[in-house]
């Protein structure tokens, strides 16, 4: 164990210097908030958020649709072959219903956030990585990255809600008649998407409590001579 602790101090400085520092736990939030965010990316580029079937007897209808926050993609499945067909949406498109313009501002949103939340998490642990007993600035630059994230992570699971509510309820969509998409599916059911997305918010959310629970090392205070 020895040997170890002595391997990671002489070739690791930045980790040994920021477990010293106490941050740590903080290094640990980065490290789930950049999770969190790849895991958002992927469940953005994913059509399968809500899942349609159908039991059409046109062959014209398709067997299965994947209907994304940023695309819908088209199954035809029949003994000989497997057709897949992809329609991405564009802003112009009056067919799109409420919830998924909702969810796309959300998750661009979502990722700016993100953006600043790492800036200010980068400027913290410089700070501790460097020494600087700059109390304040450390302490300000967590706070930011936890709110951020925090609202990040509501941000991603109401975006959850509003599709989830839409496979509840139900609800159809009037896709032009080239899709060849009926206004309701047979059935419909949660996609692979929808769960990428929710661990994405419970990682934004426990990287922000992470960060917002950070306290200035007693070992790095100045207490005045008594």
């Amino acid at each position: 164990m020895e040997q170890l602790e002595f391997i990671v101090k002489s070739h690791c400085p930045v980790f040994t210097v920021i477990m010293s520092n106490g941050s740590y736990h903080q290094a640990g939030g980065f490290a789930l908030s950049t999770t969190a965010w790849i895991l958002c990316i992927i469940s953005m580029g994913l059509p399968q958020w809500r899942v349609w079937y159908f039991n059409e007897p046109k062959i014209s209808y398709p067997s299965v649709a994947f209907v994304g926050v940023w695309k819908v993609c088209i199954y035809h499945h029949d003994n000989s072959s497997n057709i897949k067909m992809c329609h991405q949406y564009s802003y112009h498109d009056k067919f799109i219903p409420l919830e998924i313009r909702v969810s796309q501002h959300l998750l661009l949103i979502t990722n700016i956030l993100w953006l600043i939340g790492k800036v200010a998490t980068t400027v913290a642990l410089r700070n501790v990585y460097m020494g600087r007993q700059e109390e304040n600035v450390i302490y300000n630059a967590f706070s930011t990255s936890a709110i951020l994230n925090i609202i990040a992570s509501s941000f991603v699971f109401l975006t959850v809600l509003c599709n989830y509510f839409s496979i509840v309820n139900k609800e159809g969509i009037g896709f032009p008649p080239s899709f060849h998409i009926p206004f309701y599916p047979h059935s419909q059911k949660v996609g692979i998407a929808m769960g990428v997305a929710f661990l994405a918010a419970i990682l934004f959310l426990c990287s922000g409590l992470i960060f917002i629970s950070y306290t200035f090392p007693l070992s790095s205070q100045v207490f005045p001579n008594t």
